[in-house]
């Protein structure tokens, strides 16, 4: 069973994304990673697929904020109660290698392009990026903008990059993973699933700084919760 994690992006969706003519042009409009001054292995094309579903962890822009949450995290501008942090995501059984994602619920809330989207996404917290890199993971894809905002967007790409992991922004449909593989396993603080393959394709482009990719979670049916995943797409429609 496959399942495109991959935005499609049409003249629309172009036109109303923030800063669409910088990336349309740069190589960061849509799925895409920051390329950060390195080559993309031909090995990473192929990994273990790993999805934490914090949906339920963090709070998303317009949520109420409850009475001492919103401190802010580290020297940064970020209210505490956006970050995912270590402790929503039990990184014991990551393989080393693998493709590690985490679904917010920021695109399916907001919308790929939108303000709240671009500007005030959840961030993954310094701790649990510098925990990422241990493990030597190949990849860390996310359902919104990146896993920091502002100046720290490039600085948490580069420390990922410069240890041989990619970040690969703006994954969508992660929740019909969810879906199809629910209760296959379950991480402390949310849930963790790692009986997928994912195929992951960057664009041949050079002298670009960002490279658009198809990614594709390749899911085995005989392990897979396909009654749920059905039953899910027949409410949607």
């Amino acid at each position: 069973m496959l399942i495109d994690l991959t935005l499609c992006v049409t003249p629309q969706l172009r036109k109303n994304a923030q800063g669409q003519e910088e990336k349309a042009f740069t190589g960061h409009l849509g799925t895409h990673f920051d390329v950060m001054d390195k080559e993309f292995p031909l090995e990473y094309v192929r990994r273990k697929g790993v999805l934490f579903d914090v949906s339920g962890n963090v709070k998303l822009p317009g949520e109420a904020v409850e009475p001492g949450e919103a401190e802010m995290s580290g020297d940064t501008e970020i209210p505490a109660d956006t970050e995912i942090t270590l402790s929503a995501a039990d990184l014991s059984a990551v393989p080393e290698g693998a493709f590690v994602m985490f679904r917010t619920g920021c695109m399916e809330r907001f919308g790929y392009g939108t303000e709240p989207y671009s500007h005030q996404h959840p961030v993954l917290s310094w701790e649990l990026i510098d925990a990422l890199i241990a493990k030597k993971v190949a990849m860390i894809g996310i359902d919104c903008a990146g896993i920091r905002r502002g100046a720290e967007h490039t600085r948490a790409d580069q420390r990922c990059a410069d240890h041989g992991t990619f970040v690969i922004e703006n994954l969508c449909h992660l929740e019909q993973i969810t879906a199809c593989m629910e209760g296959s396993r379950i991480g402390q603080g949310g849930m963790m699933i790692h009986d997928f393959t994912v195929n992951t394709f960057p664009m041949n482009f050079s002298g670009m700084s960002g490279l658009p990719c198809r990614v594709v979670a390749e899911i085995d049916e005989t392990s897979a919760n396909l009654s749920g995943y059905y039953d899910k797409l027949m409410r949607e429609e």
